[in-house]
């Protein structure tokens, strides 16, 4: 039987895509190679977002190449948008054919359809509702390579999450490229509230979260549906990218630092421990000190249990890369590790005041797993197993997140007896 391969850089999405291809030749008898075996068939599924992003796509490539020599090796994802003559590749299948890339490289075969029953290696599962983006950030290629905003229907993405639930994971994610631009592919338009909703009805389901979008997407109808939902977890990826209102302007974004601050407002005044995660990006050209202080500033104020740092990185072909007054890799370098102290800082107050809390964690090892405010939690007990979900005491703040003690109810029916 064949062995196949596939390696995936780069964003949720991708991951979602890489598994969605995993299964369909997992469905047709293909079987995975295992690291000391060679991969007939080799697919890498690549990233563009920054200069070092193309460099580990172009390495992986090279690498399957020189190790498998694989009678088929295929590059798909946003790098192979730009990819050059690389030896060993077979075939360059783009973003929008990747749906249906197994069909397009061995069309005398019938395959199963594009779609995800399991997520290897992950407790949570990501579910893609939506890809593309109408957006045309200054800095960014991804409408170049993705194309325009498109999304899933509301009853495949059920029908997908009810297979995942059936198949014992206990977390969803939905994710995309824009999910904010989320309209269920018909008109009149299904809202992303409303898939939300519609989810958070899913029996067996446990936690639903949000993957990233931008904060004026987050209106009153989302709110809703996030703050009253069953399953629903308290904490959303919320994308910040500057603190500064002139480098906002600059990156071309529909937002300004007092929509962020709003639309995190709302959300705390609904539940005062909601917690946020964002992305940053150090380093934009014209970035001044005070434009940067600014970033830092807000970090302060939100306190985000993590904050995802991107260093500018130049991409070419967008307006971003003509523009004068780069700031220096020296300073961009400088400016990094300060951010990133400032946040690790931050984060650890936030985790500070769910010491001697009781909360639930959703394992993903033996011993550490997430709450549903995603804050790392590691539990040093023996016989946990990943993918349950347990109640735990945090006592103790590390610098690696929250420590937690785990009692089971055998224990505790002892103590108890003991009394």
């Amino acid at each position: 039987m064949k062995k196949y391969k596939v390696v995936t850089l780069g964003c949720r999405t991708n991951q979602y895509e890489s598994q969605a291809l995993s299964d369909q030749l997992r469905k047709k008898g293909y079987v995975q190679a295992q690291p000391d075996e060679r991969a007939e068939i080799c697919i890498v599924n690549t990233c563009t977002v920054t200069r070092s992003a193309d460099k580990r796509s172009l390495t992986q490539i090279r690498k399957l190449a020189r190790e498998h020599n694989p009678e088929k090796l295929i590059v798909t994802g946003c790098y192979a948008e730009r990819l050059g003559d690389v030896s060993g590749v077979t075939h360059v299948v783009k973003n929008s054919d990747k749906e249906a890339l197994l069909p397009l490289i061995f069309p005398e075969e019938e395959w199963p359809e594009f779609r995800i029953e399991r997520f290897e290696a992950h407790t949570r599962a990501f579910v893609k509702i939506q890809d593309g983006c109408n957006s045309y950030c200054s800095y960014c290629v991804i409408p170049s390579v993705r194309g325009r905003s498109r999304s899933k229907k509301l009853f495949d993405i059920l029908q997908e999450v009810e297979t995942l639930v059936e198949n014992g994971y206990r977390e969803v994610v939905l994710t995309g490229i824009n999910i904010g631009d989320f309209d269920g592919n018909q008109t009149p338009p299904v809202r992303l509230a409303d898939l939300v909703r519609q989810v958070d009805q899913v029996e067996g389901l446990d936690r639903l979260r949000i993957s990233s979008i931008d904060p004026d997407e987050v209106d009153d109808d989302l709110l809703d549906a996030v703050i009253n939902g069953k399953k629903t977890c308290p904490s959303m990826h919320i994308v910040l990218q500057a603190g500064s209102n002139l480098t906002l302007k600059r990156m071309r974004r529909k937002y300004t630092k007092q929509d962020f601050l709003e639309a995190t407002a709302r959300l705390t005044n609904h539940n005062p421990d909601f917690t946020f995660t964002t992305d940053v990006i150090v380093g934009f050209p014209g970035e001044s000190e005070e434009d940067f202080q600014e970033t830092l500033d807000l970090i302060r104020e939100i306190k985000f249990a993590k904050v995802h740092m991107f260093p500018y990185s130049d991409r070419p072909k967008t307006r971003a890369s003509r523009m004068p007054n780069k700031v220096t890799k020296e300073v961009i370098e400088e400016r990094k590790h300060r951010l990133l102290e400032v946040a690790e800082r931050e984060a650890f107050q936030l985790r500070n005041k769910f010491v001697g809390r009781e909360v639930d964690v959703l394992l993903e090892s033996k011993d550490r797993g997430h709450t549903e405010h995603f804050l790392s939690v590691s539990i040093p007990t023996a016989g946990l197993r990943p993918n349950e979900i347990v109640r735990v005491r945090c006592n103790e703040n590390h610098r690696d997140g929250l420590i937690g003690h785990y009692e089971n109810q055998t224990d505790r029916k002892v103590q108890t007896l003991l009394a």
